[in-house]
């Protein structure tokens, strides 16, 4: 076999030889001719048309009406304006983390506005003077739909909640004090805060709103902020009793923070 393969390989290398043989010697290739250069791709002229300017997408988010209320959870720290616009004077900043139970931050749209293809709601701010707003940028929040709202009629000492249009439930509850009311608005549940002590002063849950007393600036150590909130002495539901706050037995305010969330509409009425 070995000798089959060189006997081939030789044979290779002779025909190789003659083909060498015969190449006329020191014959110079012709010169290759240069091809015509491509012709210029024509270049578009600038056109002046500017781009449409990008429209925020289609958000199901709407200021509140009687069968709905929309909550807004902060995602990263925003800067709540005056207007919705980057232009817009700064009112605050606004931090993702609830100062009070360290939970997260649900605030409730008031209004909706695109401007210059930028989504932005209007929300109302837990601070005074009561019924304050800003406007924060959508994308620096998620949103989602509330059904629920509570309605409290000082003048009854009652507190029902609705759904929609609809009565679910009425509760018995302490109303401030003559001298120290409960402050009447549009507000909303700003917070649903766990005690982990039914027997503590303000019951096992407490429910801070976005509401302010009209006369306290301070009692025990707070800024006079408002809230719905459990009690120790359940002889005193059904007067006027508080520094402005709504009291409930214990056991109806647990079955209200079942239902009720941050961004709850909340209407306090004589």
């Amino acid at each position: 076999m070995m000798l089959v393969m060189l006997g081939a390989a030789g044979a290779l290398l002779m025909a190789s030889g003659a083909a060498m043989a015969q190449d006329p010697v020191g014959t110079t290739p012709a010169e290759p001719v240069p091809a015509a250069p491509p012709a210029p791709t024509p270049v578009p002229e600038p056109t002046s048309t500017p781009e449409p300017m990008p429209v925020a997408p289609p958000s199901p988010v709407q200021p509140p009406n009687p069968k709905r209320s929309w909550a807004g959870r902060l995602l990263v720290v925003a800067t709540a304006r005056a207007m919705p616009s980057p232009g817009g004077k700064p009112l605050r900043l606004l931090q993702p983390i609830a100062p009070l139970g360290a939970g997260p931050v649900w605030l409730q749209v008031r209004g909706v506005k695109v401007v210059a293809g930028v989504r932005w709601v209007k929300v109302l701010l837990p601070v005074r003077p009561n019924g304050s707003t800003a406007w924060v940028r959508a994308a620096d929040m998620v949103f989602r739909p509330i059904r629920l709202r509570v309605v409290i009629d000082v003048g009854d000492r009652k507190l029902h909640l609705y759904r929609g249009m609809r009565k679910l439930r009425s509760f018995p509850v302490a109303v401030g004090k003559s001298e120290t009311p409960t402050p009447l608005g549009r507000f909303a549940v700003a917070e649903v805060i766990p005690t982990g002590d039914p027997k503590a002063f303000l019951g096992p849950i407490v429910m801070p709103l976005t509401a302010f007393s009209n006369v306290l600036n301070e009692y025990a150590g707070g800024n006079g902020r408002v809230a719905i909130h459990g009690t120790s002495k359940p002889e005193l539901i059904g007067t006027a009793a508080s520094h402005g706050c709504i009291r409930m037995r214990n056991a109806d305010i647990q079955r209200l923070a079942r239902l009720v969330r941050g961004g709850t509409s909340v209407i306090i009425r004589n």
